[in-house]
């Protein structure tokens, strides 16, 4: 993978925080504070890695539909959420970048605990660059349940 493994300002954060007592609670804490709209969906940073994020989201009635499932919309934030955290966990911090498309399959319907993965291959950024990062979305029995996948705008910072 292109790039160090500084991850701008969130994977630094989350190594001296993850292996704390506590520290995990926190980052999840810090995160929901910095970006209140992924904040509000609740999931929650299990790990992450320069390129690779894993997130959980317990089923509660808040991301619930009228189906008695997880709810769609839930579902392509979960993944974008996990997508935008593989990602920014590779990039340099001279490097900035922005969501372009997202496009969601649907596989069947989620319920229970969910768990998220981001993988992404950090391409060279000499100007603006597409790179495009998947996630899936798998329930507790790792059923597959949805597939996203974000086209991301890479960027030198000015």
């Amino acid at each position: 993978m292109a790039g160090n493994k500084n991850g701008g300002n969130i994977y630094p954060l989350w190594q001296s925080l993850s292996a704390r007592p506590g520290g995990r609670w926190l980052f999840n804490r810090m995160l929901r504070w910095r970006v209140p709209y992924s904040g509000a969906l609740g999931a929650r940073v299990e790990d992450l890695q320069p390129g690779r994020s894993h997130i959980s989201l317990r089923d509660r009635r808040a991301v619930r539909n009228h189906l008695n499932s997880i709810h769609a919309i839930a579902l392509a934030n979960l993944g974008e959420m996990a997508s935008g955290l593989a990602l920014m966990s590779a990039l340099l911090p001279t490097q900035r970048a922005i969501v372009v498309a997202l496009h969601i399959e649907y596989l069947k319907k989620a319920r229970g605990r969910l768990h998220a993965e981001g993988r992404c291959e950090l391409p060279e950024v000499k100007g603006p660059t597409d790179c495009t990062v998947q996630a899936e979305i798998r329930d507790a029995a790792g059923e597959a349940v949805a597939r996203v996948r974000v086209q991301w705008r890479l960027d030198l910072r000015p």
